[in-house]
């Protein structure tokens, strides 16, 4: 599945992730975001990494119910401020091996997702290849990997978040995002 998300979507480490009036199903989502750095069209796997500023991490905060409403994603992934993103740029040379490091996402302290990126349904360069054959990437442009299991809407019973929760979504090397 792919999406866009929009920029007001986004809040900052240490600022708050908004649960939108329209919905109680607010669900976490920690991931790792590749923030591209060179341009490129139709990128081939074996040139991706090439292309690659760094990396962050990412809390794709979802609007479980509105996620739902359609066969697309993009009304549950982009109410406003429900998006965290940072705290850092990562460039690559400063991760020993990326494949190792773990997405880690806590909720009020408990751990609710632990995997490692070598767990990736679909490998970095396989998503730099593909996501570039149908649109040029450009500097600054974010692909977010998505996310190990352990989402709340997953759960029995469900796990939503609440206003004054506090997520973490930890990666190794890139750092702890926190909202």
């Amino acid at each position: 599945v792919i999406f866009s998300r929009f920029a007001d979507t986004l809040v900052a480490h240490n600022e708050p992730i908004i649960q939108p009036l329209a919905s109680t199903k607010l669900d976490y989502e920690g991931e790792l975001a590749v923030v591209i750095g060179k341009s490129g069209r139709a990128i081939a796997e074996q040139d991706a990494f090439e292309h690659i500023a760094g990396y962050s991490c990412f809390n794709e905060a979802s609007i479980r119910d509105w996620q739902r409403h359609a066969s697309q994603y993009i009304p549950g992934k982009n109410f406003p401020s429900t998006g965290g993103f940072g705290p850092y740029l990562v460039t690559p040379n400063e991760i020993k091996n990326l494949e190792d490091q773990h997405v880690a996402t806590t909720l009020n302290n408990e751990i609710v997702q632990d995997q490692p990126i070598s767990d990736l349904i679909f490998p970095i360069p396989y998503l730099i290849n593909y996501i570039s054959s149908f649109t040029q990437l450009h500097p600054g442009d974010v692909i977010v990997t998505g996310t190990p299991g352990g989402v709340g809407a997953a759960r029995k019973p469900p796990l939503w978040m609440k206003p004054g929760d506090k997520v973490e979504v930890s990666i190794g090397q890139v750092g702890t995002l926190i909202n």
